[in-house]
């Protein structure tokens, strides 16, 4: 069994960071391929400011929500066939290898958008990235966990997950200071170049996975990185240990390099893992986090505050709970458990939810009327077209800054009162001419993708609140259950299917939030999100093991006994079987 039984006594979290002066190249190793992660991190929350940007800059991104969607998803679309090519090259090439080839994706996309004529090239650009994010987010946090000792294999692992969190949070910090800069949005994209360049350098100074080395016949090699990694005392036992592992799968497969559908199919253990594994990775963007991530200043912007300025600085509150939440995961994961995290994590998520939903509806619900004597202040051949017919017509109804919004013969936008924002305003013809008029007033506002609102702040609040429980749990722990979950021999290609489920769910999720806004409105769209965090409680509940301190090849006899563990709650003993404190409960 490779990795043995250990004991969980004390703060893993303590113990990891004690490695800084005990053993730093652990630390070393983890950091260095966690870059992939910050890189992932960046490139997925960078494109949230850059579109603002984009859309001022080429009025056909401006007037298409569908082009919008393809940029922001098109990063998307290239990261599942990267995860799908990552899970085939990790166990043919080496995970190394792997790193070194996401490398050179994230560099090429970075300045292919950096030099961008128009939407096109940009788009070619986010596909490039969207290859080395789909190989990074596989492979990382695979290379981490293969290189990490059992005890603290949970929190190295959840360092990847800081540091995407953290990369998500330097693109927002990124995006704020390049505000004022020419070619704004050029400076945003381009920046992803140093760190893949960095990590580049990194990783040719660093050795494969002693697992992969191990079972492609290497074991000198292997052994003498294991030798780097543990305690004198523990190193024999796990070469022992993982020299018995991939025996044991040469007799069962008469070929460690025999991994096939089918095999995988076929296999009991496997396909109890993969249910698990690949239904996490589902669930975490079925509950909506790249809504939040990839559009988090167009959502500021929804409830209400009009500037572009105004929406990156609070959309930055929202990516620092969000790094903050991983180092959270990163103190919790080995102490509390896998499943704990994720049942709190979800239960967060649903009332967080609740609250967007309702704030949302109250805003669409309450917005300011137009008034025929403030749009009269400007020019006739501003008033929005479909305004100017319906008030002509005796059944032109009530127009609020909502109705004003979603105008159907000409994009329109709402100027509010120079004497309050909540008060009547104007509805205008939407581009830059009437923009500038509205500004050109004292104290009036511009609005083109939400409404003035009294209660904006509560769904900053709401949003705040989603990210503190999802960063923990559903943020980071799909990825490390994915790490620990399969066989050594299939641990490649499941975790490549893993991943690219990830992303298609991802894609799903980003070519839709626009649209669906435009639809049926924010309030429902957050209530579809709540909806889906419910089944995804109980996909929790019911399917996903806790694998809190067991050896990799201990998870695999416990999907073999098929052991639910509804109970997650119990206190365990070290081979993971209540106590008796724990079997009254």
């Amino acid at each position: 069994m490779e990795g043995g039984v250990h004991e969980l006594d004390g703060s893993t979290f303590k113990e990891c960071f004690s490695l800084s002066w005990r053993n730093p190249y652990v630390l070393r190793l983890a950091f260095s391929a966690g870059i992939g992660g910050l890189l992932f991190g960046y490139d997925t929350g960078v494109i949230s400011g850059a579109l603002l940007y984009i859309r001022d800059d080429f009025r056909s991104v401006d007037r298409n929500t569908w082009l919008q969607e393809m940029i922001v998803s098109m990063a998307v679309a290239g990261a599942i066939i990267g995860a799908a090519i990552g899970g085939w090259t990790t166990d043919r090439f080496g995970r190394r290898t792997s790193i070194l080839v996401a490398d050179f994706l994230f560099f090429a996309g970075a300045v292919v958008m950096a030099s961008a004529p128009g939407p096109a090239q940009l788009v070619v650009g986010r596909v490039f990235v969207g290859l080395g994010v789909g190989m990074a987010s596989m492979t990382s946090p695979l290379y981490i966990s293969e290189a990490s000792p059992a005890r603290i294999r949970g929190a190295l692992v959840s360092t990847n997950g800081f540091l995407i969190t953290g990369g998500q949070f330097l693109a927002y910090l990124i995006n704020l200071a390049f505000t004022k800069a020419p070619g704004t949005w050029r400076w945003m994209l381009g920046v992803a170049a140093v760190p893949a360049v960095v990590q580049f350098g990194l990783m040719l100074f660093l050795p494969e996975s002693p697992r992969w080395l191990y079972r492609k016949g290497r074991p000198e090699e292997a052994e003498a990185i294991l030798r780097r990694i543990y305690s004198a005392e523990e190193v024999e036992r796990e070469i022992e240990e993982l020299k018995e592992s991939v025996a044991a799968e040469a007799r069962e497969r008469g070929s460690s390099e025999k991994v096939s559908l089918a095999a995988l199919l076929r296999t009991a253990t496997v396909r109890r893992g993969l249910v698990a594994g690949v239904g996490l990775q589902v669930f975490q963007q079925l509950v909506g986090i790249n809504t939040v991530m990839y559009y988090s200043p167009t959502i500021v912007q929804l409830a209400g505050f009009a500037s572009n300025q105004t929406a990156l600085a609070l959309s930055l509150v929202t990516s620092g709970l969000n790094a903050l939440g991983s180092i959270v995961s990163i103190y919790f994961i080995d102490r509390t458990g896998r499943k704990k995290l994720l049942v709190i994590s979800l239960v967060g998520v649903i009332l967080s939810l609740g609250v967007l939903t309702a704030v949302f509806h109250e805003t669409t619900s309450h917005s300011p009327p137009v008034s025929a004597a403030e749009t009269g202040r400007f020019d006739g051949s501003l008033t929005c077209p479909d305004y100017r017919l319906q008030s002509s017509a005796s059944s032109g109804g009530f127009w609020d800054c909502t109705r004003c919004l979603k105008a159907r013969s000409t994009e329109c936008g709402f100027c509010s009162s120079g004497a309050g924002k909540l008060l009547p305003g104007a509805c205008l013809v939407s581009n830059a001419t009437t923009r500038d008029a509205c500004h050109g007033e004292g104290g009036r506002l511009w609005y083109t993708r939400g409404c003035p609102s009294r209660n904006g702040w509560l769904a900053l609040v709401g949003l705040a609140l989603y990210i503190i429980f999802f960063s923990p749990g559903m943020g980071t722990v799909p990825w490390i259950v994915n790490s620990e979950i399969y066989p050594l021999r299939f641990r490649g290609v499941c975790g490549g299917a893993a991943a690219t489920a990830n992303w298609v769910s991802n894609l799903a999720v980003a070519q839709s939030f626009l649209s669906l806004t435009q639809a049926i409105g924010v309030a429902w769209t957050f209530l579809i999100f709540g909806g889906l965090s419910v089944a995804a409680l109980a996909f929790v509940l019911v399917c996903v093991p806790e694998t809190k301190g067991l050896p990799i090849e201990e998870v695999e006899k416990m999907l073999e006994r098929r052991e639910l563990r509804l109970r997650f709650w119990a206190p365990r003993d070290a081979d993971g079987k209540e106590t008796a404190k724990g079997a009254g409960v």
